[in-house]
């Protein structure tokens, strides 16, 4: 033991001096490294299974292929380096994209007088050459409501930044206004907020005042009717099909007893109908939370075939869209693909006086019904109408949907509502850069059928105590022996 000692004692290590000198190389190489990842710029680790600190698939698609040089301009940030640090993740993914940070705002007296700015104002500017778009603090956060927690969307309000700058003209929807059944600027605020944020511009039309519908319309949206739109309106909409324009259509008209042979003349234009009557569901698998009027149906279509996961849809009191027979279709140059279908035993309610979930002697044969199409009207050779139709205006709105006794949602935000909407818009104004899977907050709404509810409950609780059974058994079996 003496003798290790003794052979310590002799070790350079324990000279003072030499300790300094070594203390200050590790230092200075902790530095130095620590300067020369920050210079190259490297890329985070994020090991979440959402990728919430890095950026989704949906932005490195958009930000791919630019052909045009991206400037973000940081504006007094150094309260909010997450900002700064999310911005660099674009110029990891983009050699197009740069950052310029502007750090002492008083010397810049341009920018104050340009953007109406105080010395410790924040902004950021996302510039492509005279077109840019500035962004706020504020612009990158929202507000769940029905939580009431702040989620953070600074990649989609960066996002949607470049490519609005990127764009040479913004798609134009229109929505019917005027004979509505539903408040359409308070029932549809989550999601025309959201086409505008992906640069789109929304405006409502009312065709009493305009007259006919405007040449720039792009898309042109119909809801739910409280009542019959007039001749004038019927006949200036399939002016606009006739020459090619596209539709959007939420209608939850079968729930309306109305009568509205103007709006079912615009329907027959695509050979639709849509009988009175909800859809009810008795496959618990496709139901929300043991409900059958809260319809759950997978989503399938041509144009979403590039998203590599199932989408589902959550429609409440949907109607029944029927086609009519080939012979017809093919008259008016009809053809269509089915979007989302209810399951084989559901069926359709006109009696909603009754109480009973199950099927009753009143209400129609079990079967599945189309609740989702995508319709293409061929008018001529180089001339054609494109129409998706949703038999449901709820799954779209901010209706509140109860799913406990002390938490509710909004039906667009059941399953992948909102997704499919406006992936849907995106079809139809021929944006295939945002049909994609948007990313969300950083938790998950627990929304599932009575069955998948079920199977997770049995996993939670049934497997620990049948694994601790299993060990005490096992246990007395080797005390005997």
């Amino acid at each position: 033991m003496k003798k290790l000692l003794g052979i310590i004692k002799n070790k350079w290590l324990i000279k003072g001096t030499t300790t300094l000198i070594l203390v200050a190389i590790i230092i200075a190489l902790y530095i130095l490294l620590n300067w020369g990842v920050e210079k190259i710029n490297l890329e985070d680790l994020d090991l979440t299974e959402k990728k919430l600190y890095s950026l989704s698939d949906e932005t490195k698609d958009k930000i791919a292929n630019l052909d045009t040089d991206i400037t973000i301009q940081l504006i007094n940030m150094g309260d909010y380096s997450y900002v700064t640090d999310y911005a660099k993740k674009y110029t990891q993914q983009s050699d197009k994209i740069q950052i310029e940070e502007v750090g002492d705002l008083s010397s810049r007296v341009d920018l104050m007088t340009k953007y109406s700015l105080d010395s410790t104002d924040s902004l950021i500017v996302v510039k492509n050459g005279d077109k840019e778009k500035t962004l706020s603090i504020s612009d990158l956060y929202t507000i769940d409501y029905s939580t009431y927690e702040q989620i953070d969307t600074t990649e989609e309000a960066l996002t949607n930044a470049i490519v609005e700058v990127t764009l040479d003209e913004k798609p134009k929807i229109y929505i019917l206004t005027g004979s509505t059944y539903y408040n359409t600027e308070q029932a549809l605020a989550s999601i025309v907020s959201n086409l505008e944020e992906e640069s789109n511009e929304v405006e409502y039309l009312d065709m009493l005042t305009t007259g006919s519908v405007p040449e720039d319309c792009d898309c042109l949206m119909i809801t739910t009717l409280e009542k019959d739109i007039t001749e004038l309106e019927r006949d200036k909409i399939i002016e606009y099909i006739q020459n090619g324009g596209n539709i959007m259509m939420l209608t939850s008209q079968n729930i309306v007893e109305d009568e509205t042979p103007n709006f079912d003349q615009v329907l027959a234009q695509y050979g639709i109908s849509i009988g009175y009557g909800a859809i009810f569901e008795q496959d618990s698998s496709k139901m929300l939370q043991n409900a059958p009027e809260f319809v759950i149906t997978e989503v399938n279509a041509s144009f979403l075939q590039d998203i590599d996961m199932t989408l589902k849809m959550c429609l409440t009191d949907p109607g029944k869209i029927e086609f009519a027979d080939e012979d017809k279709l093919t008259e008016l140059g009809v053809e269509y693909e089915t979007i989302a279908q209810t399951g084989d035993t559901s069926f359709v309610r006109t009696n909603f006086d009754l109480s009973s979930y199950t099927r009753t002697d009143e209400d129609s044969e079990e079967g599945a019904s189309i609740v989702g199409a995508l319709v293409t009207k061929t008018i001529s050779d180089d001339v054609q109408s494109e129409l998706i139709i949703y038999s449901n205006e709820i799954c779209a709105s901010n209706l509140q949907v109860p799913i406990s006794s002390q938490y509710y949602m909004y039906a667009v935000d059941l399953h992948n509502n909102r997704d499919v909407i406006l992936n849907s818009i995106s079809h139809l104004t021929e944006r295939d850069d945002t049909i994609t899977i948007r990313k969300t907050g950083e938790y998950e709404q627990y929304t599932v059928t009575e069955q998948e509810d079920t199977i997770i409950k049995t996993i939670i609780f049934l497997l620990p105590v049948l694994v601790i059974g299993v060990g005490i058994v096992v246990w007395q079996l080797r005390r005997r022996k």
